[in-house]
């Protein structure tokens, strides 16, 4: 299992970082990238902290922490410079929270956050197909996701991206220990959105690909 969405005590999760990671461990995760809630008040705090603590706890425990961020609710002119900064202060993976339907995200979000080349488009709701073509066009990953509400709108998602040749990920946006996906539970969020098993085994190997490019970052 490899999980590229969930959060910590450092912004709206329940566990500090050991924990969580050591949670993960024993349902014998291979990756799990930490991407707590951020803006430009405490990206500057909270990334190179990440950094320190995955630096440790990468030396010793068999789950490899990814240090990433979660960039929420940032106004879409804003988020270029944003993601620029994040990848300076070391962040390995930069997630936007995309426009979920069950939050007031500003439009025009996802499409700033394809055109600054993020890493994973978190939820992003009713995406259009052109934007697909977009998050394909630049190797963005637009996610499936474990969490209620907004996986509401997953089988859209499924179905734009595979029109639009767009890569997927199934994530947790885990907030509690609760929160983690078993393999099972993963699979079942993808096929429930619509995806083939053999759709689903592709998913699983591209989360693994951006997960090793991440770590090398």
């Amino acid at each position: 299992m490899i999980d590229l969405h969930t959060h910590t005590f450092f912004s709206d999760g329940a566990l500090v970082p050991s924990e969580h990671v050591r949670r993960v461990e024993v349902l014998g995760y291979e990756a799990i990238a930490i991407t707590d809630h951020a803006d430009a008040s405490n990206i500057g705090i909270l990334i190179p902290n990440l950094v320190r603590v995955a630096k440790d706890l990468n030396r010793v425990n068999k789950t490899r922490l990814i240090a990433g961020v979660e960039l929420t609710h940032v106004p879409p002119p804003l988020i270029a410079g944003l993601v620029t900064a994040c990848r300076q202060l070391g962040a390995q993976l930069v997630v936007v929270h995309g426009e979920t339907p069950v939050e007031p995200v500003a439009p025009g979000t996802n499409r700033a956050a394809l055109e600054a080349g993020v890493d994973i488009l978190a939820h992003p709701g009713f995406i259009t197909l052109e934007e697909a073509r977009l998050a394909a066009e630049k190797g963005v990953v637009l996610e499936l996701s474990g969490r209620g509400g907004h996986s509401l709108t997953n089988g859209h998602v499924a179905n734009i991206a595979r029109q639009a040749g767009a890569l997927l990920s199934v994530d947790s946006d885990a907030h509690e220990p609760d929160d983690f996906l078993s393999a099972e539970m993963a699979e079942k969020v993808a096929l429930g959105a619509g995806l083939s098993l053999e759709e689903y085994r592709q998913v699983r190997e591209n989360m693994r690909v951006l997960a090793d490019r991440a770590a090398g970052r």
